[in-house]
């Protein structure tokens, strides 16, 4: 049967390789997030061209409940169901608590939490009368440990930990897992427009900030890709993870070891 997925924030970045992997694999994939037009159809035509599914695209903006709520309804009827919704979207911003724009807060944790529990609010009981469903949220690092500068960030993370453990607890009888994804540092446009500003802030170089503040706790100096991040929700989504709920996985060249 030809699993139906829905990936937040998913035009670029972590959520685009998600989707990719999904679409590769045959599933329906429906994906959500802004840019150019024209990128979008690219992006939509080199999604249809790897599997067998059907892709599909939304604009639902993720601070407006509404449109969250338009998002979920879309896919189902268009596909009849959602076995799987991943909860990826998200932005940055840099600054001291004190410096903090309490307008970037507001933002970062709309999109970063608060959209989670909006797209979950309406997925859940798609799931349940499927007595099927997987829930991704796609966390980071930052769920389990801080940074300096980004308490928006890491507070929103640290929640979106909590709000899976939460649902994975109420959703354990029905069939559905839920689950966080733990990313360490991955080279998406999102980290790579945080470098500035985090140089800024710090008073150094921008290539201090990726040996220095990026991968200086990355056991392995190295970048986490976006490919292992996407399998490992492909993972999380298959038959083999059934039993995998209420946790997360972390990829972070080990970080969170220290």
């Amino acid at each position: 049967m030809t699993k139906t997925v829905v990936v937040t924030g998913s035009t670029s970045g972590i959520g685009l390789g998600i989707a990719r992997a999904f679409a590769a694999d045959g599933a329906n994939v429906v994906i959500n997030g802004f840019g150019p037009a024209e990128e979008i159809q690219t992006t939509l035509r080199e999604l249809d061209g790897l599997g067998e599914g059907t892709v599909l695209y939304h604009p639902a903006d993720m601070t407006k409940p509404s449109e969250i709520e338009d998002l979920i309804t879309t896919a189902e009827k268009t596909f009849g169901t959602i076995d799987v919704l991943v909860n990826n979207a998200g932005i940055q911003h840099v600054a001291k608590i004190e410096d903090f724009p309490p307008d970037k807060w507001d933002q970062l944790i709309a999109i970063l939490l608060s959209s989670a529990f909006h797209t979950m609010r309406h997925t859940i009981p798609i799931m349940k009368r499927a007595g099927y469903g997987r829930i991704i949220n796609v966390a980071s690092a930052h769920a389990l440990a801080a940074s300096p500068f980004k308490s928006a960030y890491v507070a929103a993370k640290h929640g979106i930990l909590g709000l899976t453990k939460t649902a994975a607890l109420e959703l354990a009888e029905f069939g559905i897992t839920v689950n966080a994804i733990c990313p360490g540092y991955v080279l998406t446009p999102l980290v790579e427009r945080q470098i500035p500003d985090t140089a800024r802030e710090r008073g150094i170089s921008e290539a201090e900030v990726k040996s220095e503040v990026m991968l200086r706790l990355q056991a392995t100096k190295e970048f986490v890709s976006i490919e292992e991040v996407a399998a490992t929700a492909i993972f999380l989504a298959s038959d083999a993870a059934r039993s995998i709920t209420g946790t997360h996985i972390s990829i972070d060249g080990g970080w969170t070891a220290q």
